[in-house]
Protein backbone atom coordinates (compact mmCIF):
# COMPACT_ATOMS: atom_id res chain seq x y z
CA UNK A 1 0.00 0.00 0.00
CA UNK A 2 3.21 2.06 0.70
CA UNK A 3 4.69 1.67 -2.49
CA UNK A 4 1.32 2.29 -4.01
CA UNK A 5 1.06 5.62 -2.79
CA UNK A 6 4.69 6.68 -3.35
CA UNK A 7 4.27 5.49 -6.99
CA UNK A 8 0.65 7.40 -7.31
CA UNK A 9 2.17 10.93 -5.72
CA UNK A 10 5.17 10.86 -7.67
CA UNK A 11 3.16 10.53 -10.87
CA UNK A 12 1.14 13.96 -9.48
CA UNK A 13 4.65 15.54 -8.76
CA UNK A 14 5.39 14.88 -12.41
CA UNK A 15 2.79 16.97 -13.78
CA UNK A 16 3.72 19.81 -11.35
CA UNK A 17 7.26 19.41 -12.47
CA UNK A 18 6.64 19.41 -15.87
CA UNK A 19 4.51 22.65 -15.60
CA UNK A 20 6.98 24.27 -13.89
CA UNK A 21 9.65 23.46 -16.39
CA UNK A 22 7.38 25.09 -19.22
CA UNK A 23 6.65 27.96 -17.39
CA UNK A 24 10.53 28.61 -16.81
CA UNK A 25 10.94 28.15 -20.57
CA UNK A 26 8.25 30.95 -21.10
CA UNK A 27 10.50 33.03 -18.86
CA UNK A 28 13.54 32.04 -20.61
CA UNK A 29 12.81 33.18 -23.76
CA UNK A 30 11.51 36.78 -22.38
CA UNK A 31 15.20 36.96 -20.85
CA UNK A 32 16.41 35.90 -23.91
CA UNK A 33 14.41 38.29 -26.12
CA UNK A 34 16.13 41.16 -23.74
CA UNK A 35 19.77 39.73 -24.58
CA UNK A 36 18.48 39.77 -28.37
CA UNK A 37 17.86 43.17 -28.21
CA UNK A 38 20.79 44.38 -26.45
CA UNK A 39 23.19 43.01 -29.09
CA UNK A 40 21.85 43.76 -32.56
CA UNK A 41 24.53 44.25 -34.39
CA UNK A 42 26.78 42.13 -32.73
CA UNK A 43 28.06 38.70 -32.92
CA UNK A 44 26.02 37.50 -29.96
CA UNK A 45 22.60 38.51 -31.56
CA UNK A 46 22.82 35.19 -34.06
CA UNK A 47 23.30 33.02 -30.49
CA UNK A 48 20.33 34.71 -29.11
CA UNK A 49 18.47 33.98 -32.02
CA UNK A 50 19.14 30.40 -31.59
CA UNK A 51 18.59 29.95 -27.85
CA UNK A 52 15.32 31.95 -28.73
CA UNK A 53 14.42 28.81 -31.16
CA UNK A 54 15.66 26.12 -28.55
CA UNK A 55 13.07 27.53 -26.29
CA UNK A 56 10.89 27.33 -27.88
CA UNK A 57 11.99 23.77 -29.02
CA UNK A 58 12.20 23.04 -25.35
CA UNK A 59 8.64 23.91 -24.59
CA UNK A 60 7.30 21.82 -27.09
CA UNK A 61 9.19 18.73 -26.14
CA UNK A 62 7.58 19.48 -22.35
CA UNK A 63 4.32 19.63 -24.36
CA UNK A 64 4.80 16.44 -25.45
CA UNK A 65 6.04 14.99 -22.19
CA UNK A 66 2.72 16.47 -20.77
CA UNK A 67 0.73 14.37 -23.26
CA UNK A 68 2.37 11.56 -23.01
CA UNK A 69 2.06 11.83 -19.13
CA UNK A 70 -1.63 12.03 -19.20
CA UNK A 71 -2.07 9.30 -21.67
CA UNK A 72 -0.75 6.83 -19.38
CA UNK A 73 -1.70 8.25 -15.92
CA UNK A 74 -5.02 7.62 -14.77
CA UNK A 75 -4.75 9.95 -11.77
CA UNK A 76 -3.80 13.31 -11.80
CA UNK A 77 -3.34 16.52 -9.43
CA UNK A 78 -5.39 18.72 -11.17
CA UNK A 79 -8.56 17.90 -13.81
CA UNK A 80 -6.61 16.52 -17.05
CA UNK A 81 -8.05 19.62 -19.01
CA UNK A 82 -6.73 22.01 -16.86
CA UNK A 83 -3.80 20.11 -17.38
CA UNK A 84 -3.82 20.77 -20.84
CA UNK A 85 -5.76 24.48 -20.62
CA UNK A 86 -2.50 25.18 -18.77
CA UNK A 87 0.14 23.58 -20.62
CA UNK A 88 -1.50 25.17 -24.34
CA UNK A 89 -1.47 28.77 -22.67
CA UNK A 90 2.17 28.10 -21.28
CA UNK A 91 3.82 27.41 -24.98
CA UNK A 92 1.97 30.25 -26.70
CA UNK A 93 4.64 32.98 -25.14
CA UNK A 94 7.93 30.92 -26.45
CA UNK A 95 6.05 30.96 -29.45
CA UNK A 96 5.53 34.46 -29.55
CA UNK A 97 8.25 35.27 -28.51
CA UNK A 98 10.23 33.10 -31.09
CA UNK A 99 8.28 35.46 -33.87
CA UNK A 100 9.08 38.77 -32.36
CA UNK A 101 12.75 37.77 -32.07
CA UNK A 102 12.36 36.80 -36.24
CA UNK A 103 11.07 40.38 -36.76
CA UNK A 104 13.40 41.95 -34.64
CA UNK A 105 16.00 39.78 -37.07
CA UNK A 106 14.92 41.40 -40.03
CA UNK A 107 14.28 44.85 -39.11
CA UNK A 108 16.72 47.33 -39.94
CA UNK A 109 19.13 48.35 -36.71
CA UNK A 110 18.32 51.85 -36.82
CA UNK A 111 14.45 51.46 -36.32
CA UNK A 112 14.62 49.29 -32.95
CA UNK A 113 14.10 52.14 -30.28
CA UNK A 114 14.52 52.28 -26.27
CA UNK A 115 10.51 51.27 -26.39
CA UNK A 116 10.99 47.78 -27.84
CA UNK A 117 13.40 47.36 -24.81
CA UNK A 118 10.57 49.21 -21.98
CA UNK A 119 8.07 46.52 -23.50
CA UNK A 120 10.40 43.09 -23.23
CA UNK A 121 10.82 44.28 -19.51
CA UNK A 122 7.54 44.01 -18.69
CA UNK A 123 7.21 40.62 -20.68
CA UNK A 124 10.18 39.71 -18.67
CA UNK A 125 8.28 40.68 -15.33
CA UNK A 126 4.74 39.33 -16.56
CA UNK A 127 6.60 35.70 -17.44
CA UNK A 128 7.93 35.84 -13.62
CA UNK A 129 4.89 36.11 -12.06
CA UNK A 130 3.59 33.41 -14.32
CA UNK A 131 6.17 30.98 -13.20
CA UNK A 132 5.49 31.96 -9.59
CA UNK A 133 1.91 31.04 -10.05
CA UNK A 134 2.80 27.70 -11.53
CA UNK A 135 5.00 26.98 -8.55
CA UNK A 136 1.98 27.95 -6.15
CA UNK A 137 -0.11 25.68 -7.51
CA UNK A 138 0.84 22.75 -5.15
CA UNK A 139 -0.55 25.10 -1.88
CA UNK A 140 -4.06 25.46 -3.90
CA UNK A 141 -5.48 25.95 -0.52
CA UNK A 142 -3.28 29.19 -0.39
CA UNK A 143 -5.92 30.55 -2.74
CA UNK A 144 -5.20 34.45 -1.72
CA UNK A 145 -1.61 34.05 -2.71
CA UNK A 146 -2.05 32.97 -6.24
CA UNK A 147 -4.99 35.67 -6.65
CA UNK A 148 -2.47 38.37 -5.38
CA UNK A 149 -0.15 36.95 -7.85
CA UNK A 150 -2.81 37.08 -10.51
CA UNK A 151 -3.83 40.93 -9.88
CA UNK A 152 -0.23 41.92 -9.97
CA UNK A 153 -0.47 40.33 -13.53
CA UNK A 154 -3.59 42.16 -14.74
CA UNK A 155 -1.60 45.31 -13.31
CA UNK A 156 1.74 45.22 -15.41
CA UNK A 157 -0.89 43.77 -18.41
CA UNK A 158 -2.91 47.01 -18.43
CA UNK A 159 0.24 49.40 -18.15
CA UNK A 160 1.26 46.82 -21.38
CA UNK A 161 -2.11 48.49 -22.86
CA UNK A 162 -1.15 51.75 -22.12
CA UNK A 163 1.89 51.54 -23.37
CA UNK A 164 0.81 50.48 -26.15
CA UNK A 165 -1.48 53.37 -27.11
CA UNK A 166 1.09 55.56 -26.44
CA UNK A 167 3.45 54.44 -28.72
CA UNK A 168 1.00 54.16 -31.55
CA UNK A 169 -0.34 57.10 -30.86
CA UNK A 170 3.49 59.16 -31.40
CA UNK A 171 4.55 56.79 -34.02
CA UNK A 172 1.26 57.21 -36.23
CA UNK A 173 1.32 60.70 -35.32
CA UNK A 174 5.21 61.75 -35.45
CA UNK A 175 7.07 62.31 -38.56
CA UNK A 176 7.85 58.57 -38.97
CA UNK A 177 8.72 56.99 -42.09
CA UNK A 178 5.79 54.98 -43.69
CA UNK A 179 8.35 51.51 -43.47
CA UNK A 180 9.56 52.06 -40.28
CA UNK A 181 5.72 52.59 -38.57
CA UNK A 182 5.04 49.56 -40.47
CA UNK A 183 7.77 47.51 -38.93
CA UNK A 184 7.94 48.86 -35.64
CA UNK A 185 4.11 49.06 -35.36
CA UNK A 186 3.81 45.07 -35.86
CA UNK A 187 7.07 44.42 -32.86
CA UNK A 188 4.73 46.66 -30.68
CA UNK A 189 1.74 44.84 -31.07
CA UNK A 190 3.28 41.00 -31.16
CA UNK A 191 5.26 42.15 -27.89
CA UNK A 192 1.82 43.26 -26.67
CA UNK A 193 0.30 40.19 -27.26
CA UNK A 194 2.83 38.37 -25.54
CA UNK A 195 1.99 39.84 -22.34
CA UNK A 196 -2.03 39.21 -23.11
CA UNK A 197 -0.94 35.59 -23.09
CA UNK A 198 0.95 35.67 -19.63
CA UNK A 199 -2.46 37.35 -18.40
CA UNK A 200 -4.44 34.10 -19.88
CA UNK A 201 -2.24 31.59 -18.51
CA UNK A 202 -2.55 33.45 -15.46
CA UNK A 203 -6.38 33.51 -15.44
CA UNK A 204 -6.50 29.68 -16.25
CA UNK A 205 -3.76 29.17 -12.89
CA UNK A 206 -6.32 31.10 -10.67
CA UNK A 207 -9.67 29.41 -12.40
CA UNK A 208 -7.58 26.22 -11.33
CA UNK A 209 -6.97 27.26 -7.62
CA UNK A 210 -10.30 28.80 -7.33
CA UNK A 211 -12.07 25.14 -8.02
CA UNK A 212 -9.61 23.63 -5.69
CA UNK A 213 -9.87 25.68 -2.76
Amino acid sequence: MLSFLKKLFGREEKFYELLDASAEQAHESARILVRLHASIGTPDFDTALLNLAESRRSDKRIGHKITRALCSTFVTPIEREDIESLANALYKIPKTAEKIGGRIAICPSNFTTDLVAKQLQMLVHATEIVASMVRQLRAMHEVEKIQSAYEKLQLVEGEADKFMVGVLRDLYQGNVDAKEVFILSDIYELLERSIDLCRDAGKVIFQVALKYA
